[in-house]
């Protein structure tokens, strides 16, 4: 039987993206939705690799199960770097995507479209029950429209448009989201990673 790999959140929005990026692994793959109810892991690292490895590494040694989680996050350079780890929690600590969306639009308002140029980051970490760890990163230059634009997507998707595109990542879908994602380009490093073991 195929050993079990834990997608560590709670976000659907992720666990389907990372289950496309996946298919065919010959591992099992599961969601927190397949195991009893924890509390969340407590993130307070100051880098996406460090919040990464510490989810990772919770949920493993919770279930004693090989896991793979990720910290992405939006660097925007007219907010100096921000809203950058705390992109999840910019508008409080159980903000929505909306408040987090709208704190964002009234951070930039008045900022010409040349001086809105941001990214989305992930790191994407496995850890071993024996502790062993495994990161890679993902990186997607873009900009922040003035406006939310698109239904498909979650976070800041409405927002952000990538390089080269004149539509933002929730007006794209998710299949051509995923082929230029940050998170789609870090768990495909860590897909191959998987697949030389």
């Amino acid at each position: 039987m195929a050993e079990p790999l834990l997608l560590g959140t709670n976000n659907q929005g992720k666990v389907v993206e990372l289950a496309e990026i996946f298919r065919g692994l010959p591992w099992d793959i599961r969601s927190l939705a397949d195991f009893p109810p924890v509390p969340a892991p407590i993130e307070e690292g100051d880098t996406f690799e460090a919040n990464a490895i510490a989810k990772a590494a919770y949920f493993s040694q919770r279930f004693n199960v090989w896991c793979v989680a990720d910290d992405s996050g939006l660097v925007v350079d007219a907010l100096g770097g921000g809203p950058g780890v705390l992109s999840a929690r910019y508008a409080g600590p159980d903000a929505t995507d909306s408040a987090n969306s709208a704190k964002l639009l009234a951070a930039l308002e008045g900022t010409p479209e040349s001086e809105r140029t941001a990214r989305f980051v992930c790191c994407a970490a496995v850890v071993k029950p024996d502790g062993d760890v495994h990161v890679e990163f993902g990186t997607v230059e873009g900009r922040i429209a003035f406006e939310l634009r698109g239904r498909s997507g979650f976070g800041y998707d409405p927002l952000f448009i990538a390089e080269g595109f004149d539509k933002t990542f929730a007006e794209v879908g998710p299949a051509r989201k995923l082929a230029v994602s940050h998170r789609g380009r870090a768990f495909r490093k860590l897909r191959a990673y998987l697949e030389s073991l």
